[in-house]
């Protein structure tokens, strides 16, 4: 999933966005409230894991705007107020989740992978098709019951690919939902990765390729 981390404190967002990464999500990173507003106006993020206590412009609002944008991201607040009425006024301005500081890396990563499932459209726990079977909480993925082991990359692709349905994903759209926005769009980055995949999946091969128009698993 594509992921966005805001947080004023440098350390503690790169080590949710580190945290994050190791789970096979590209992470994007701002540091105050106007940055990330720019960010989301680019990017299609499915899930803002947003501090409420920024500067610039104050989490409330980026909130408010991404709720009125109508944009498909769902929303984790953190704070550091742990009262019921800091929660409530949270989850009022549309925050999906809410969460205190401080807080354990790994429960953060649940509630995350949790909101991506909730997603539009809605993504299930476990994902099967074609023989293959991708856990996203448990990063496994098994082909026929042989476990195959990937890269996050090539973790992030296969998913892509599995809550498209048999539909074809362009390869921007893996670009955009596998790759943080540092990455090269001219690169074959998706190519390459895609080619690893086939190879770990093994035959008969599942990943079709259409010139021009992206990737699917029929």
């Amino acid at each position: 999933m594509r992921v966005l981390v805001v947080e004023d404190e440098a350390v503690l967002a790169g080590a949710i966005a580190e945290w994050l990464r190791e789970d096979a999500h590209a992470v994007d990173v701002a540091h105050d409230g106007a940055a990330a507003l720019e960010r989301i106006g680019v990017h299609a993020y499915d899930v803002v894991v947003l501090d409420r206590d920024l500067p610039r412009v104050h989490g409330d609002d980026v909130c408010r705007e991404l709720v009125a944008s109508e944009a498909d991201a769902r929303v984790l607040m953190l704070t550091a107020a742990a009262g019921i009425g800091d929660r409530v006024t949270g989850l009022t301005l549309g925050a999906d989740d809410y969460l205190t500081k401080p807080f354990a890396f790994h429960e953060l990563a649940a509630r995350v992978t949790a909101l991506g499932r909730r997603a539009r459209p809605a993504m299930p726990p476990v994902l099967r098709r074609a023989g293959i079977t991708l856990d996203p909480a448990r990063r496994e993925v098994y082909r026929d019951g042989r476990y195959v082991p990937l890269s996050r990359k090539e973790f992030a692709v296969l998913m892509e690919l599995m809550r498209a349905d048999g539909a074809y994903v362009s390869a921007e759209t893996l670009l955009e939902k596998a790759w943080d926005e540092h990455a090269d769009p001219f690169t074959g980055a998706v190519r390459l990765a895609v080619l690893k995949l086939r190879r770990k999946l093994g035959d008969p091969p599942v990943v079709e390729t259409a010139p021009g128009v992206g990737y699917r698993i029929p």
